[in-house]
């Protein structure tokens, strides 16, 4: 009876092992930097925001450069402020000129580098959001790849830009990206001056509780089940051997 003991506490161990290496290998591919469109309708403008996770154990994230499309430029680029945060737009020659609505661009907005004072970078289990009004979007069908490097305090440098194959895994750190789709009301009637209409500041870098909160609960449960699990096996050994 003890060695059947041993052996259900041994596998409950396992499995309480195992479950928590499941969810932080779920924690872990969930956290990259991606980007949510608020609209991807051809020929629009759309809000693009950038979450951006803190994935170092000993050093903070302090800078965060994403670098625009040079094919299919955007013309009108706003950033909205966040507390803490430096921004700046850069505007660069495009390798060739672009016809845009009959017109002719030579020049376009290239990237957008944000910068944080000491007090705001983002630190361990944080995460924060950056956004951009841009504009126009280009064709139905096109896949719009927005290549991120985040800079830590550290000087190590994470540079999302791998391309996501068909059929084949999620790469390590895929470049943040989306697919424009049919051009719709909304998106095509929207004016660049209300694209780059002022926001509201965000809120400074904050703790990522809503993913780690699901864990918790799941990793709880499954802890306490198989915890009651052993303890009544443990607790009919002894009355058996007390019966005896």
């Amino acid at each position: 009876m003890k060695t059947s003991i041993r052996r259900t506490l041994t596998t409950v161990t396992a499995a309480t092992a195992t479950a928590g290496l499941i969810a932080l290998g779920a924690t872990a591919a969930s956290a990259h930097v991606k980007v949510d469109p608020d609209d991807t309708g051809a020929n629009g403008y759309s809000h693009l925001t950038f979450n951006v996770p803190n994935e170092s154990p000993t050093a903070k994230t302090s800078k965060l450069e994403v670098t625009l499309p040079t094919g299919t430029p955007f013309t009108a680029v706003s950033v909205k402020p966040v507390e803490g945060w430096t921004a700046q737009v850069i505007t660069s020659d495009l390798p060739q000129p672009v016809t845009m609505s009959g017109t002719t661009v030579t020049k376009a907005p290239s990237s957008v580098v944000w910068t944080a004072d000491e007090a705001h970078q983002i630190g361990q289990n944080q995460y924060q959001s950056f956004s951009l009004s841009v504009g126009k979007l280009p064709a139905a069908g096109t896949a719009v790849t927005l290549p991120t490097a985040q800079t830590y305090t550290d000087g190590t440098v994470v540079n999302w830009n791998e391309q996501a194959a068909e059929g084949q895994p999620e790469p390590k750190h895929p470049a943040p990206s989306f697919t424009t789709t049919a051009e719709d009301g909304t998106g095509a009637t929207t004016t660049a001056s209300a694209a780059a209409s002022p926001a509201a500041p965000t809120q400074t870098s904050e703790t990522s509780s809503d993913g780690a909160a699901v864990w918790g609960i799941v990793l709880g449960a499954a802890g306490f089940v198989l915890g009651a699990a052993a303890l009544g096996l443990v607790l009919a050994g002894r009355r058996t051997r007390a019966a005896k």
